[in-house]
């Protein structure tokens, strides 16, 4: 049926940057556009598999790039929109449109008439006077195809269709109850000794949070990582056990939201359709396409820091023994002692109680004087707000990006307020990518998780969520530089195990002393942070790295030990996936009874909802990258402009158009040493 002319997804929004019409958007609207967009792209693809003229670059190629115009513009808002604005309308419809999509993929990629024209191209893709952006674009085209399966027999690619409809289900039924789990774990108090300990503004956001459930007292949410904020200040013990097991049995309880049959499912349904491409398991299948190239190269990585972390956690526990015996508590530390306890060891050895510095990171001062004024003085860009566009949500904010000459580059849509429909943790996403190929310029969202304070009162933000700004700040430059003719090219479609690289680069502006004076400013005095407390807090940012590096390793291992699992491997029972997370940390040498996994599989977001599957090494790959950028940029002056453009031209605006090894080198000046990480973790002798 065609889409009628009301449904605002019909035309291309006349929005400036084409900005989606959230005000006109309504939940009826999605089905019927997705429908139309699906069966248009269809119609499209049909034309080029049928095409009578010989397979090029322009009949081929660029008309897949051309295609499914009106299904993206539907699916960019659907899938943002169901991530920060998921109620159960919103997720029922997602339940419906997630499985429908990945068949319409299937459709395409498993043709054998369109994958006969792309490897027709494919193979005379250097004698065809193309570009070297047009080359890299067959390429990516063409590994698509092949690793989707094009190549196979017509029964296998009925079965891989199959596998596919029902990855896409469960992983969509994951992130439903994940959410679901998380709400519903939140811990509710009542007695105000029992908040004791935390912030005044975090004791009002945790009142306002309970009034908002019709609630009495306080609420504690809960973050997505197994590390709650609250348990770095909570006094009472009792209260920090309760928060704690609250957090980590997320999933894995019984009930309507367990999530331990899903994941197991998905890991074989995961692995039987790596045995179909060709691959002994899915994390080989996913390290081919990565920079890593082999998940024997993660893992010796992995297991490369483990016995260094392992040893440096010990010196940490002893700390922490000794911290509580001053404290009058002479029984074994536990699990949900280990964070209040090393603030106590920080602020005892730097001086410095991070809790304390609240009041100077406040929101908008940190979005403001911080993350924008980092990016004027590194890349020349200035902001401006936009009140003119329609937002989604409350507190969403809309700013316009201008580039170094003045020209309008980008919009940045800042969604950073915690709300009950949001899935847990942040990410950067977009609603309109960059394309020369189409004249679009890049609409960026970053979504955040702040507890939203009462109203009239300030968000102060914690050290950590300081860092988290910056580190999605980072993606948005990603997206914003691109400078691609072609989507499947354009931003951040790089391998996943670069993709977490230049946002991590980013985190370094927080804690520069240029710019974190700028920002550092009590919210009531207007009192800059004083220059002796900086650099206690600089210093103490190396503590703990036992305890991180343990907690990353372990996430990353977990997600690669459910991933190497093969077809023929016995599955894995829900009621065994306690047992099997024990047993994979044990064999790598990072199991500790007092810190467990970043993400423990039940509340494993990343690898089974959200795209990282069998890739969460990702972030410990990145930041071998990261560090090592991080010495480039401090031995050549840190924060100037020159640096700034370099890794603007070279790196950021490239997106997929090269090599990102090349990318990096072209700045670095030579290929990654793991030495700057070693060194930055505490991993080295």
């Amino acid at each position: 049926m065609p889409l009628t002319e009301t449904n605002p997804f019909a035309a291309p929004s006349t929005l400036p940057f084409a900005f989606p019409p959230f005000d006109q958007i309504r939940l009826e609207h999605y089905r019927p556009a997705f429908d139309a967009g699906v069966a248009e792209q269809r119609a499209e693809v049909e034309a080029i598999a049928t095409s009578p003229e010989p397979p090029t670059f322009a009949n081929t190629i660029e008309a897949l790039e051309r295609s499914g115009r009106l299904l993206e513009r539907v699916l960019m808002v659907f899938w943002n929109l169901s991530s920060s604005m998921a109620d159960d309308a919103m997720q029922e419809l997602a339940s419906e449109i997630n499985p429908l999509f990945s068949g319409h993929q299937d459709g395409i990629r498993l043709d054998p008439r369109l994958f006969a024209r792309i490897d027709a191209v494919h193979a005379q893709r250097h004698d065809l006077g193309l570009s070297a952006e047009q080359v890299r674009l067959v390429e990516r085209y063409h590994l698509d195809h092949v690793r989707a399966g094009a190549g196979l027999e017509e029964a296998d690619r009925d079965k891989l269709r199959g596998l596919n409809d029902a990855i896409s289900t469960l992983t969509t039924e994951f992130e439903k109850r994940l959410l679901a789990e998380t709400n519903a774990a939140a811990l509710h108090l009542t007695d105000e000794a029992e908040v004791e300990g935390l912030p005044e503004d975090a004791v009002a956001a945790a009142a306002a949070a309970a009034s908002d459930r019709g609630l009495e007292g306080w609420l504690l949410t809960l973050v997505l990582p197994t590390i709650q904020p609250a348990l770095h200040t909570l006094r009472n013990r009792d209260v920090r056990r309760r928060l704690f097991e609250a957090a980590t049995t997320r999933g894995m309880k019984g009930g309507d939201n367990d999530t331990r049959e899903l994941l197991t499912k998905l890991a074989q349904l995961r692995a039987q359709r790596a045995a179909l491409l060709g691959y002994p398991d899915h994390a080989s299948y996913v390290a081919a396409d990565q920079t890593a190239g082999t998940s024997q190269a993660v893992l010796g990585m992995l297991d490369e820091m483990a016995a260094p972390a392992m040893r440096n956690l010990e010196t940490e526990r002893d700390r922490i023994e000794a911290a509580m015996r001053a404290d009058g508590i002479d029984g074994p530390v536990e699990a949900w002692d280990w964070t209040y306890y090393a603030e106590r060891v920080k602020a005892a050895t730097h001086d410095v109680d991070t809790g304390a510095l609240r009041p100077w990171f406040e929101l908008e001062r940190v979005l403001h004087d911080g993350i924008f004024h980092a990016a004027e003085l590194l890349y020349g860009l200035t902001f401006a707000e936009r009140t003119d566009l329609p937002v989604y949500a409350e507190d969403v904010k809309v700013f316009e990006v201008f580039d170094r000459d003045g020209e309008s580059l980008a919009l940045f849509v800042c969604d950073w307020f915690a709300r009950s429909t949001k899935r847990g943790g942040a990410w950067m996403s977009e609603f309109v990518g960059q394309s020369h190929l189409w004249g679009t310029k890049p609409v960026v969202v970053v979504c955040l998780n702040v507890p939203k304070p009462p109203a009239g009162q300030p968000a102060l933000m914690t050290t950590d969520e300081v860092r988290t700004g910056f580190h999605e700040f980072g993606h948005a430059l990603h997206g914003f530089f691109s400078d691609a003719t072609y989507p499947r090219l354009a931003g951040t479609e790089v391998p996943r195990d670069f993709v977490e690289f230049p946002s991590q680069v980013n985190e370094m502006w927080a804690w520069w002393p240029e710019v974190l004076a700028n920002y550092a400013k009590h919210h009531v005095t207007g009192e800059p942070l004083a220059q002796d407390v900086v650099d206690r807090l600089i210093a103490s940012q190396n503590d703990g790295q036992g305890f991180d590096t343990v907690s990353m390793l372990g996430a990353a291992l977990l997600d690669q030990e459910w991933h190497r699992l093969g077809a023929d491997a016995a599955p894995v029972a829900p009621g065994e996936v306690e047992k099997f997370e024990a047993e994979a940390l044990i064999r790598h040498g990072v199991r500790s009874p007092l810190v467990p996994p970043r993400y423990r599989s039940g509340y494993f977001a990343h690898t089974f909802a959200g795209g990282y599957d069998a890739g969460y090494y990702s972030y410990l790959w990145s930041e071998v990258l990261d560090a090592d950028m991080v010495d480039w940029f401090t031995e050549n002056g840190g924060l100037v402009r020159a640096n700034g453009d370099r890794f603007r031209e070279e790196l950021l605006s490239r997106g997929g158009t090269v090599d990102p090894i090349d990318a990096f080198a072209a700045v670095r000046g030579r290929t990654p040493s793991t030495e700057a990480l070693l060194r930055r973790r505490g991993l080295t002798v």
